[in-house]
């Protein structure tokens, strides 16, 4: 019966749309519902100080926890031209309005690395409702997409009135708090390369929890191997790391052109404490960190070596 009523309501409301703008309140309590994302564009020419809310899965927090003011608020959760996923020439585009949940049904199965990840991104709830492009425009050190979309060599596409630019996603972010978004500017796409057969790419996340637990690190491992069993290629991100998801360039320096042995990754590992100097919080100490960050590059070895085999299983293959 609930599913019934949730059903004919919603036909009753999509029947109510008109195409046009939204705007209710007025001052420090107003909410705009753009018609469309020209009407996004639009929107934020006319404030560029707004705050955009899709899923609220943490714009929802500084409201209810920190009593901050947003509005004008602009709700984006109904903008098609937001929320669609394509690929074009093994590059997965996804729009800034995309759920987890969404963009991982198609990210899991190109990218299958990526699956153990998404069952660690909060609940249920919290993957149905947050959004891509709301985990990378808030900017968050500690956010779980960042670093493996990094590794993956994604880019950024930002809209500001009919202007696009594109950059690499981890040009965006400059500092703790602050990212390379002018007023007036939103995430409107992010585009991920699907990685090549013979290259490896790996995601683990640390939390005191296993399930529903925010991140205390998470490392991101890409790597193409020579024929002569050199390193090609390697990138590796993390998050929790620094003030933002941030490469290990040192490590990579290190890696390139090295033989994939363990002797070379214990030499890479020193590069660690240059490329880094992790906080210590709630959630892991300092030293934690660092220490965790150096044997998630020796699990990546171990995993892509043939010494162990990979041990993240996901609840769905546990089912």
């Amino acid at each position: 019966p609930l599913a019934a009523e949730r059903k004919a309501i919603t036909s009753k409301l999509e029947a109510m749309k008109d195409g046009s703008r939204i705007e209710i309140g007025a001052g420090k309590q107003r909410l705009v519902v753009p018609a469309d994302a020209d009407d996004l564009a639009a929107v934020l020419d006319e404030e560029p100080g707004a705050t955009i809310v899709a899923g609220s899965t943490d714009v929802g927090l500084w409201v209810t926890k920190h009593m901050r003011e947003i509005s004008p608020a602009i709700f984006i959760g109904n903008l098609d031209g937001l929320c669609g996923i394509s690929e074009d020439k093994g590059v997965i585009s996804i729009g800034a309005g995309v759920t987890y949940t969404e963009a991982f049904s198609t990210l899991a199965k190109r990218i299958p690395a990526l699956g153990p990840l998404f069952d660690r991104i909060g609940g249920d709830q919290v993957r149905n409702m947050g959004t891509i492009g709301g985990n990378i425009a808030n900017g968050s050190p500690i956010g779980d997409t960042p670093p493996p979309l990094i590794t993956l060599d994604a880019r950024l596409t930002l809209r500001r009135g009919s202007k696009r630019r594109t950059i690499p996603l981890e040009d965006f972010f400059i500092a703790y708090g602050k990212h390379d978004r002018q007023p007036g500017e939103f995430v409107e796409a992010v585009h991920v390369p699907v990685p090549g057969r013979d290259t490896k790419f790996a995601v683990y996340k640390i939390t005191k929890r296993r399930d529903e637990d925010i991140t205390a690190a998470l490392g991101a491992f890409l790597l193409t191997l020579a024929k002569d069993g050199t390193v090609a290629e390697v990138r590796i991100a993390y998050g929790g790391m620094a003030a933002t998801p941030k490469r290990a360039l040192g490590v990579e320096k290190a890696l390139l052109g090295n033989p994939w042995m363990e002797a070379t990754v214990e030499t890479a590992m020193a590069e660690y404490a240059k490329d880094f100097t992790p906080l210590t919080d709630m959630r892991a100490s300092a030293e934690y960190r660092a220490l965790a960050a150096r044997n998630l590059l020796l699990r990546f070895f171990a995993e892509t070596s043939g010494t162990k085999a990979p041990i993240q299983i996901s609840r769905h293959e546990a089912a």
